[in-house]
């Protein structure tokens, strides 16, 4: 008993030694080894805040940013961000990516005014720049200081197109899309908008962009139908919460910020967003017709002109204006099913005016859009392939409006009556839409 008393004796102490050795050890462990606490900034990750909307603040500017693109086309550079500027305070800027959810160091830009701006102060800006090594890029922003932000209060903006590569034309969506620029104040012209989107339909045309700032309540139910079925693609464009947009094109008639509600900023935006899905757009006001006229359909027509013009990414087609208050006298295509629809009927006016040769004549376009970088109104301001000024006895434009030259009488007017080649088609089709959003009963009548 007594040896087993001292046994247990020992090891107590040993235990006790044990546990002083151990905490003598860890209490004089140098600090270098000690764990280093994690700091409290937040994770280097992103994106915080993506953009959702198609009008975006910079932040510190005065300037907005619409979409972001992915663009090789220009030697050294890989990103155009499409925004709207003011001409006076454009300041230097810095690339920002997240790259694959990590943040990268920041890349100087380019940036590039567009020409065209008709003297307002704002004009739409192209911001490009070079994405880091080894970076995956999804989403882009810029900076106007060149520093790595950590903050959550980062607005980024997706990249789109992330193949812009020509050989991907063989699986392009559509063949032909228009692109329509700037909706705007009370806009109701339901007739002659339904029957030019039919048009455009039997002509081979695949979808329709629309920047929507505001319409009347009947043309709103009708774009509403046809986005419904996928024909046409509504862009929200509320540039009047940002500017004061303005209704005209030139800043000493109009006034305001920025031209036609932003019409160039929105016609470029379209050219990319249709770049990897569409062979053809089409840039065209909504009241503007771009036909055929050697040809029933638009693939044929480009399968020649490009044939005839294999380096050409720009077809200029001539602007033929239709003064409304001339009527066809016969009223063959007064229809009575449209008589309660607000709008012009296009088929009843078939007198077309001649441009004055004296004067500046203007243009809509056919282009491709991977061969144009920078576009205006009635011609392109950059681009990659030829132009080309398509005859007007092969296409023109029919664009059913007031007249241009009110002087010119009736006689002096030509008889053009190429619509009513697609009227057995064309006027059906019209009431079927018409139908569909109530402003036809079941019978055709309103």
């Amino acid at each position: 008993m007594e040896k087993a008393k001292k046994f247990r004796g020992t090891l107590f102490l040993l235990l006790i030694a044990s546990f002083l050795f151990i905490l003598c050890i860890t209490v004089r462990t140098p600090r270098t080894y000690r764990t280093i606490p994690k700091p409290r900034l937040p994770p280097n990750t992103c994106p915080f805040h993506i953009s959702e909307q198609t009008i975006t603040p910079l932040n510190n500017t005065k300037d907005l940013l619409v979409s972001a693109y992915m663009d090789q086309r220009v030697k050294g550079l890989d990103i155009r961000i499409i925004g709207i500027f003011r001409k006076d305070s454009i300041q230097p800027l810095y690339c920002l990516f997240c790259c694959a959810g990590q943040v990268s160091r920041t890349t100087p830009t380019t940036i590039s005014k567009h020409l065209d701006n008709f003297s307002f102060a704002f004009t739409t800006t192209d911001v490009m720049c070079q994405i880091p090594q080894k970076c995956n890029a999804t989403h882009v922003s810029l900076l106007t200081k060149p520093d790595r932000v950590r903050g959550s209060n980062q607005t980024w903006l997706p990249i789109r197109n992330q193949k812009t590569n020509g050989k991907e034309e063989n699986k392009l969506q559509f063949n032909f899309t228009v692109c329509i620029s700037t909706l705007f104040g009370d806009y109701n012209n339901v007739l002659q908008f339904a029957q030019t989107l039919e048009m455009y339909r039997l002509l081979g045309v695949d979808r329709v962009v629309i920047y929507n700032t505001s319409c009347g309540p009947e043309l709103n139910s009708l774009l509403h139908s046809y986005s419904q079925e996928g024909f046409v693609e509504m862009v929200p464009w509320p540039i009047d919460r940002f500017l004061k947009p303005s209704r005209g094109w030139l800043f000493s008639q109009s006034g305001g910020d920025m031209h036609y509600f932003g019409q160039l900023t929105t016609l470029n935006e379209c050219v990319y967003r249709s770049m990897a899905r569409s062979r053809y757009v089409l840039l065209n006001d909504m009241d503007e017709i771009i036909m055929p006229y050697k040809h029933n359909n638009l693939m044929s027509l480009m399968d020649m002109l490009q044939q005839q013009h294999p380096n050409t990414g720009v077809y200029l087609i001539e602007n033929h204006i239709f003064p409304k208050k001339h009527f066809e006298p016969s009223g063959r295509f007064h229809l009575p099913q449209w008589n309660g629809v607000p709008g012009v009927n296009i088929l009843e006016h078939i007198y077309r005016e001649d441009p004055d040769r004296n004067v500046y004549h203007p243009h809509k376009m056919i282009i491709q859009p991977r061969l144009v970088e920078q576009t205006s109104v009635h011609e392109v301001l950059k681009n990659f392939g030829q132009r080309f000024r398509v005859p007007m006895d092969v296409c023109r434009i029919i664009h059913v409006r007031v007249a241009l030259r009110g002087s010119l009488t009736l006689q002096q007017l030509n008889e053009d009556k190429r619509l009513w080649d697609f009227q057995e088609k064309l006027i059906p089709n019209v009431d079927k839409v018409l139908r569909r959003v109530g402003m036809l009963s079941s019978e055709g009548q309103n």
